[in-house]
């Protein structure tokens, strides 16, 4: 969904934001993204453009909410094999959470959505979310189920016509449809190359590293992906995400 309404919250000023609490807008969506490695073919910072690009949509669709800047970089010391890769441990992150969260909080948003795009930033958003909710008086929602994330990704490449499924997703199908969706002239086409397939370990991947899985730092074929494919997910993202935290403002 696209609309004329600015809800990036780093382009208002202070006077926009206050005028906008007062007028109802009580929602902020923070995603948290990543900068590491995502093969040969996609640039560092993926995880982080899919946040900004989720939270906006998302923003957009409540139509009563803003999109914070997305936080960066996260946890993802799995990766560090590979040059570019820049990790921060879950303490500093869950801090950096707790510090975003109370500033909204103090300015008078009631609702803040949490949204992680990469999968080492899973665990620790689950774990502050609850300790922020007893802090601060705002609702706090944790979008933070990776199975469901993944789950959502692989129907989203399938409604858009690519039979092909991901049981691990990075750097596959499913990213570089993202950002040919979001950012097509950042997909280094000319270096799409396969990944490992098949079932793979998540526990060995966050314990011994993605080296130890996958030498181009890629899981799946990139090779299917398309734009479409990326708007696809995009799009079923945006819709159960919107309709996830409908919901538990309602609850309030």
């Amino acid at each position: 969904m696209s609309t004329n309404r600015d809800v990036l919250l780093e382009n208002k000023t202070w006077t926009d934001v206050e005028a906008a609490l007062e007028d109802g807008t009580r929602t902020a969506i923070i995603a948290v993204g990543s900068v590491e490695q995502h093969g040969p073919h996609l640039p560092l910072i993926m995880d982080t453009l899919a946040g900004d690009e989720l939270s906006r949509r998302i923003a957009e669709e409540l139509g009563d909410a803003f999109a914070a800047p997305t936080i960066r970089p996260g946890c993802s010391g799995h990766h560090m094999e590979f040059a570019g890769t820049i990790t921060i441990p879950p303490e500093t992150l869950m801090d950096l959470i707790r510090s975003y969260c109370r500033s909204l909080d103090a300015h008078g948003f009631e609702h803040l959505v949490l949204v992680p795009t990469h999968g080492g930033n899973f665990a620790p958003v689950n774990t502050v979310a609850p300790e922020i909710a007893r802090e601060l008086d705002a609702n706090v929602v944790a979008l933070a189920e990776l199975g469901t994330l993944m789950t959502l990704m692989n129907e989203g490449l399938r409604e858009a016509g690519v039979d092909y499924e991901e049981p691990v997703i990075h750097a596959g199908a499913a990213e570089t449809a993202i950002v040919m969706a979001v950012a097509e002239d950042l997909v280094r086409t000319d270096r799409l190359e396969l990944g490992r397939e098949g079932d793979i370990s998540v526990s060995r991947l966050l314990s011994e590293g993605f080296k130890a899985i996958t030498e181009n730092g890629v899981l799946g074929d990139p090779r299917e992906a398309t734009p479409e494919a990326g708007e696809a997910i995009l799009s079923k993202l945006t819709s159960a995400y919107v309709e996830r935290i409908e919901a538990e403002r309602d609850a309030v």
